[in-house]
């Protein structure tokens, strides 16, 4: 006959030395862990330089099929500012070709037609017009394309005609904090804040979810022990291993993509001391509802990857969907992050800028906090 197995209780009153002592056996359990360590540390790392690499936003060097009717100087002269731009690259087709048949079937983006007598046209000072085929099936690199056009058309005013050009209305554009406009210098802070939320709640999930399946999480609860010291004993570590992780992210960033940096250390790691204490903490949330690896790998994926990527302003501007999502985006800490790392990296925002995000994830941290000590309890209960 086996000895019955000790009834969990929990007893009142947080005590430090209690949850240090938790938090140091966890310690010891991580770097013991290779898995754990590498997936603290080297995959958000690999992450971040692999899709920073992939991911640039800035179209360039768009393939344009030209149909040049006229076989003119000026045709050819319009052709090399295209070319010079550095945006465009562009071929000669054969007259008898289709040139929508040249964009239905993908051979180019645009398909462009120089239309006959274009050199006598331009040099009588009469309008001629120019048709450009644009793929439409992808909107984000035809609306490009088409902002492109606009400043070619200038150039060329400008290369082929000696009339002067002139606009009743100028504009005189400036780009605040992104000068040129380089797409990783907005990406790669944005890609962290996704990967570590992908991360971090995996990585509780997952790490706590496995003490239940081999049995120690019971050895834990069947001893004298208030649920908050749990709770901070297994954050800490994990949380310390986040920073660690940013750390080395920041470093890549601004060494490696060269992304400037222009605001407030502190502000910036105290957001993300935040941020990644409502993420483990939802990890850990989902590890005790679970106590299954599996089933903690897929509500992690669910609740970390899938809205960090399209619900936190990474891809698609927030104030560009529809009300119900924009009120919906609050409840994800990556969509305040977002902010925030940007914020700090490139606009040099302060506290004050800053204070809603800090507030929405101190909120949000505290509430899956909250949750996680609530469900220990009950399993403390005898």
């Amino acid at each position: 006959m086996t000895d019955p197995k000790p009834a969990p209780s929990y007893i009142d009153g947080f005590v430090f030395a209690r949850a240090w002592s938790i938090a140091h056996k966890e310690v010891r359990h991580v770097m013991r862990d290779p898995f754990t360590l590498g997936m603290a540390l080297g995959l958000p790392m690999l992450m971040v330089l692999f899709f920073g690499l992939a991911m640039d936003f800035t179209v360039r060097d768009i393939h344009v099929m030209a149909y040049d009717l006229d076989h003119s100087r000026s045709s050819r002269r319009l052709l090399e500012v295209f070319d010079s731009s550095k945006l465009f690259q562009t071929t000669v087709g054969t007259a008898t070709a289709d040139p929508q048949e040249t964009v239905d079937s993908q051979v180019s983006k645009a398909a462009m037609v120089i239309p006959p007598l274009f050199e006598h046209y331009l040099g009588s000072g009469e309008p001629v017009s120019i048709q450009v085929l644009i793929d439409g099936s992808d909107n984000s690199t035809a609306g490009v394309i088409g902002g492109y056009l606009g400043g070619m058309q200038k150039a060329a005013i400008l290369r082929l005609t000696d009339f002067p050009y002139s606009e009743p209305v100028s504009l005189q554009t400036r780009y605040l904090f992104n000068g040129e406009l380089n797409s990783r210098w907005f990406t790669v802070p944005g890609l962290s804040a996704v990967v570590l939320a992908i991360i971090s709640i995996m990585l509780t999930a997952l790490t706590v979810a496995r003490e239940w399946e081999n049995g120690s999480m019971e050895l834990l609860l069947s001893t004298p022990v208030h649920p908050l010291e749990i709770i901070m004993g297994k954050l800490g570590p994990y949380v310390v291993l986040g920073l660690a992780a940013q750390t080395l992210i920041y470093l890549a960033a601004r060494f490696y993509f060269d992304v400037p940096f222009m605001g407030s250390h502190l502000l910036f790691f105290a957001g993300a001391l935040i941020f990644l204490s409502a993420y483990m903490a939802q990890g850990l949330l989902i590890s005790v509802a679970t106590r299954n690896q599996q089933m903690a790998m897929q509500f992690s994926l669910m609740a970390g990857m899938l809205p960090s990527l399209m619900l936190s302003g990474f891809i698609f501007p927030i104030e560009n969907m529809p009300l119900f999502f924009q009120y919906l985006t609050g409840i994800f800490p990556a969509r305040w992050f977002m902010v925030i790392i940007r914020g700090v990296f490139l606009k040099d925002s302060n506290f004050s800028e800053l204070a809603l995000p800090f507030l929405m994830m101190t909120l949000i941290a505290a509430f899956f906090i909250r949750l996680a000590v609530t469900k220990f309890k009950k399993d403390l209960e005898p």
